[in-house]
């Protein structure tokens, strides 16, 4: 590279992108990141606060000039291009761009997106990726376009989702994914000498965004599937049993063959202290547990202080497709 400072604006709202935004900050003396967008101050914690996001607070804790409209506007647009940027990138940002964004900086506009497009497009690619079994995702650096994750790919980092991730682990794993991805791309980004590879839209995937309802299972699914949707969902909304109109918690859960029959939905306790549910396939075995209002325990510490409905039948729950073909 020059002597030559490149000023570069980012886009987002979510943690997930400190660790890159850590990493141009402090091991990329040629760029400087000089403005941030993000989302307003929300309403959070128990005391429904208002409070900045991760990103708004890293950009006021290194004196980055910052904006959270609810909504780009000409106004944020006509403030980039005061300032002369030279190259945009957007994680996690929540927001389609107008195209009067995409072509305000001459290196032009780039997003991580959190999947191995075109696989999973749209608002949740991580805990849908895991939801439906799948061993391995990882992060696509690709040209935005107007339409929603469907621009060029520049470059990847893919990794493993082992059997004992999470929606949180996962979400670190691609966070750390990001800097090996744009420490390999930047210099060639910002001028603008990269290979750009146009998606195949018949392998196009869309993951909608995840709402309460997904907490929910139907005992009449595979276990290892209610397996997956409960580390996918765990930190939100938190997979689990509606029993007299609670919601109790499941925190861990693995699933085996159903040698001894148990119906769908039909509860018993195995010799470890752990409940076991019947479903359409195999056995779901629910190692933590946690009542409304409690902590999250091991499901012989949750018993001993709960009587739990043995030999009963719980209700199930239709659970929403989680993915759709993308039409183009």
């Amino acid at each position: 590279m020059t002597s030559q400072t490149y000023k570069i604006a980012f886009f987002g709202s979510d943690e997930i992108s400190l660790p890159f935004l850590n990493f141009l900050n402090d091991q990329c003396p040629f760029v400087h990141v000089s403005a941030v967008l993000t989302q307003p101050d929300r309403r959070s914690g128990r005391g429904r606060k208002m409070a900045s996001n991760a990103i708004k607070t890293w950009a006021e804790n290194h004196s980055i000039s910052c904006r959270s409209p609810e909504k780009p506007s000409d106004l944020e647009c006509d403030w980039l291009r005061e300032q002369n940027i030279d190259l945009i990138l957007v994680m996690a940002y929540g927001h389609i761009l107008k195209k009067s964004f995409l072509t305000l900086a001459p290196a032009g506009c780039f997003n991580f997106h959190a999947s191995i497009l075109p696989k999973y497009r749209g608002a949740s690619p991580i805990e849908t990726a895991i939801a439906m079994g799948e061993d391995n995702t990882g992060v696509t650096l690709m040209r935005v376009v107007p339409k929603m994750d469907a621009g060029p790919i520049v470059d990847l980092e893919s990794l493993d989702i082992e059997q004992a991730d999470t929606g949180k682990s996962v979400r670190s794993k691609i966070a750390d994914s990001c800097v090996p991805l744009i420490q390999r791309n930047i210099q060639n980004l910002l001028v603008r000498n990269i290979n750009e590879n146009p998606q195949d839209p018949v392998l196009a995937t869309y993951c909608r965004k995840i709402n309460k309802a997904d907490g929910h299972l139907d005992f009449s699914a595979k276990a290892s599937h209610l397996v997956d949707r409960i580390r996918a969902f765990r930190s939100w909304p938190g997979c689990g049993l509606l029993i007299d109109g609670q919601k109790f918690r499941i925190g861990s859960a693995k699933s085996l063959e159903n040698n001894i029959l148990l119906d769908v939905g039909v509860t018993q306790i195995d010799s470890d202290g752990n409940v076991m549910i019947g479903t359409g396939e195999g056995i779901l075995i629910l190692h933590e547990l946690q009542r409304p209002g409690g902590k999250m325990l091991k499901s012989s510490d949750f018993l001993r202080g709960y009587e739990f409905p043995v030999g009963q039948t719980l209700e199930s729950y239709d659970m929403a497709q989680l993915v759709i073909p993308t039409k183009e």
